[in-house]
């Protein structure tokens, strides 16, 4: 939902940075030999999407979870549209899209805040907002669904299956990423699974149902996909869809303090490992701007994650995978 211009320099540079990255925003040339060069980078990047089963598995469960809807197209698009796409295309998506109200400029590491602001006003000072209205997206509709590309041929099934999720202001959104951690990921090549505090990484392990898997929860503005991936052979998807089925269950009616107090401590931690290094702390200081129009401070996110109890659990997952309509995007023997 994001399209982000960054740039990693030595603390005397950053006047540097500043004009090039305001350069590149308002003052592209946009040559025709550049569109062109970038095109065949764009398709050569396709295949390489196309070669990764995870990649086209996810790009098949938004397709189904949101058809019709802006959220079920892939990242770069079809084929067609990269291959006709124009200079006056881009042109009038920068006039559309590149608008002072909607750009953040965000820094970490060496740089002082009131000197990022006089450089802000030095070159991005110039920008105005045009007559133009910013698009206002409607609300994706979710669709309960699924898609299978079958293919004998391949010696694993990758599946994900997913339901609705929460958007990124929702109050809901904290307990189901203390759930999202208690079903975890384990791969088969780790070890260790007889010994792992996930029960499915237990069953994973002594059962050998799946070779890998991977909760996810996906955030959007307005809607979101929680749900896990993982890759196993044909004969065990049954195997594996019943262990699945009774954890994601025991989240909804038994699952204990214990647990989630766990699931609560590697949430925090993994969150603050995220922020390991000054570029994802830049990124996610401007997409939390775009979404909340303010960064939360670790101080705050801790306290919402403390105040997660073992019954807010059971509440939210009764509310999102109880009885929902699931989506399911499956490639392989299946």
């Amino acid at each position: 939902e994001q399209t982000v211009f960054y740039a990693k320099c030595l603390a005397n540079d950053v006047p540097v940075a500043i004009e090039i990255l305001a350069d590149i925003i308002q003052n592209s040339s946009l040559a025709e030999p550049e569109i062109e060069r970038e095109r065949g980078v764009i398709l050569r990047e396709m295949q390489d999407v196309e070669s990764n089963l995870q990649e086209v598995v996810f790009d098949h469960l938004h397709a189904t979870a949101f058809q019709g809807t802006p959220l079920g197209q892939t990242i770069l698009g079809p084929t067609k549209n990269i291959k006709k796409i124009s200079k006056a295309d881009l042109q009038q998506y920068i006039k559309t899209h590149y608008q002072p109200s909607r750009i953040v400029l965000s820094g970490a590491g060496g740089v002082e805040h009131s000197k990022l602001v006089d450089l802000a006003n030095k070159h991005l000072g110039s920008l105005k907002n045009t007559a133009l209205d910013i698009p206002e997206l409607t609300p994706c509709r979710y669709t309960g669904s699924e898609i299978r590309v079958r293919d004998d041929s391949m010696p694993l099934a990758h599946v994900a299956i997913a339901v609705e999720g929460a958007g990124w202001t929702d109050a809901d959104n904290i307990p189901l990423m203390v759930a999202n951690t208690l079903i975890g990921a384990w791969d088969r090549s780790q070890g260790g699974g007889a010994n792992n505090a996930s029960f499915l990484a237990r069953a994973a392990s002594a059962g050998n149902v799946c070779h890998s898997f991977q909760s996810f929860n996906t955030c959007y503005k307005d809607t979101g996909l929680w749900g896990i991936y993982f890759v196993a052979e044909p004969l065990q998807l049954d195997d594996m869809m019943y262990n699945l089925q009774n954890e994601w269950m025991k989240l909804c009616t038994s699952v204990t303090e214990g647990e989630v107090e766990r699931a609560k401590n590697l949430l925090k931690t993994n969150m603050l490992l995220q922020l390991d290094g000054t570029t994802p702390v830049c990124e996610d200081i401007g997409r939390q701007i775009l979404c909340y129009n303010r960064r939360i401070p670790i101080h705050e996110l801790d306290a919402r994650i403390n105040a997660v109890t073992t019954q807010t659990v059971r509440d939210v997952c009764n509310k999102y995978l109880f009885d929902r309509c699931p989506v399911i995007a499956a490639v392989g023997p299946t």
